[in-house]
C-alpha cells in the first residue's frame, strides 16, 4: 500500500505509531508513504463557485477560467503557500477546490491496483494475489478464534492448554498449507504448537471447543484440552524387555498422577523419575522426552525433529 500526501508530518504518523496497526488490520506486506503527488496523480482546481460566487460576481467567470487553467506547479504552489492571486483576486484554500486524478502505473491494469482519495491524501492498494499474503491473514483469523474460545471457556492468560485444528472441509489442503507457512507465527501467538485433532489421545480431557465456517473460505474445528502425557511405546517396552503388561501397568500409573505433581517431580529429578510403586512389576527408570512427554505438543516436536 502506497499512501500518498503532501505533508511530511502526516506521512511521518503514518509511517510511525499507526503503521503496524494498519498492517495488521488491513493485511497488507508494506505501507510506503510519498509525499510526491505528481507520481500518482494528476492535479486539477476547480473553483468553489458556492462561496465565490456572490462575492466575485461579475468576475467570477475570469477567475473560474484561470482558476481552471492552473499548471500542475502552479497548484502545488497554492496548497504550499495557503492562497493565490488570481484576476487581481486572492484566492484561499477554502475558494479553490484541488482534485487529484490517479495516474494508473505504466503495465498495470484496473485489476491489479486501485486507489481512493479523500482531500489531500491518496490511498493506492496492489490488488495482485499473493498467496503468502493470504495465508498470514487467515493465519490470523484462526488464532483470533482460538483466543475468543479461550475467553469464552474463562481461561486466565496464564492457563496452559493444548489447542487442536481439524479442517471441516472435503479439501483440506489449503488449511494445511496455512498450519505449515505459518506453524511460527501460530505458535508464538498462541503460546504452543497448534496440534492436528487426529494427534489428540483419547485421555486428553477436552475444556472446550467450537466450529467455524466460512473463514477465508474454510471451515474448521478448534478444541482447548489440558496438557495430556504422550508415551513412546516402544522405548517403554524396552524397560522391561518386551512385556506389553509391565509396559501397560507403567504408562496407567503415569496417568493417574496429577499432571502438575508429575511435572515437578521429573524437574527435580533432572529429567528423570525412579518408579517403584507398582505392585509385581520391576522398578523402571521414566526419562522424559525418551519414554513419556508432558505434552502432545512435546510429542509432536521431538517426533518432527526426529
Amino acid at each position: 500500500m502506497v499512501i500518498v500526501h503532501p505533508d511530511k508530518d502526516f506521512l511521518a504518523d503514518i509511517n510511525g505509531k499507526l503503521k503496524e496497526y494498519v498492517l495488521e488490520e488491513l493485511n497488507i506486506r508494506s505501507l510506503d508513504p510519498c509525499n510526491d503527488t505528481l507520481k500518482y496523480a494528476s492535479l486539477r482546481a476547480e473553483p468553489d463557485f458556492s462561496v465565490l460566487g456572490k462575492r466575485l460576481g461579475k468576475s467570477m467567470g475570469i477567475v473560474a477560467k484561470e482558476v481552471k487553467a492552473m499548471s500542475q506547479e502552479s497548484i502545488l504552489a497554492f496548497e504550499s503557500a495557503g492562497e493565490v492571486v488570481i484576476a487581481n483576486q486572492c484566492l484561499k484554500r477554502s475558494d479553490i477546490k484541488v482534485l487529484r486524478d490517479f495516474k494508473r502505473p505504466d503495465g498495470k491494469t484496473e485489476t491489479e491496483i486501485d486507489v481512493a482519495g479523500d482531500g489531500d491524501v491518496l490511498v493506492i492498494l496492489d490488488l495482485q494475489h499473493d498467496e503468502s499474503l493470504f495465508e498470514a491473514g487467515t493465519a490470523r483469523e484462526i488464532v483470533n478464534r482460538i483466543q475468543k474460545l479461550r475467553k469464552k471457556v474463562a481461561l486466565e492468560p496464564t492457563d496452559t492448554v493444548e489447542v487442536y485444528f481439524q479442517s471441516l472441509d472435503d479439501d483440506a489442503s489449503i488449511s494445511l498449507g496455512v498450519l505449515r507457512s505459518q506453524e511460527s507465527y501460530i505458535r508464538e501467538a498462541i503460546g504452543s504448537t497448534l496440534l492436528q485433532f487426529s494427534l489428540m489421545p483419547a485421555h486428553a480431557v477436552i475444556i472446550g471447543e467450537e466450529s467455524f465456517h466460512g473463514i477465508s473460505n474454510m471451515s474448521f474445528s478448534i478444541t482447548l484440552a489440558r496438557p495430556a502425557l504422550m508415551f513412546n511405546e516402544k522405548a517403554i517396552l524396552s524397560l522391561f524387555s518386551g512385556d506389553s503388561k509391565f509396559a501397560h501397568n507403567l504408562q496407567t500409573y503415569l496417568l493417574s498422577r496429577d499432571h502438575s505433581n508429575l511435572k515437578s517431580e521429573f524437574q527435580e529429578g533432572n529429567g528423570k523419575k525412579m518408579v517403584d510403586s507398582i505392585e509385581q512389576q520391576p522398578a523402571a527408570e521414566v526419562v522424559l522426552g525418551e519414554h513419556v512427554f508432558l505434552t502432545v505438543g512435546d510429542y509432536y516436536v521431538a517426533e518432527k525433529s526426529g
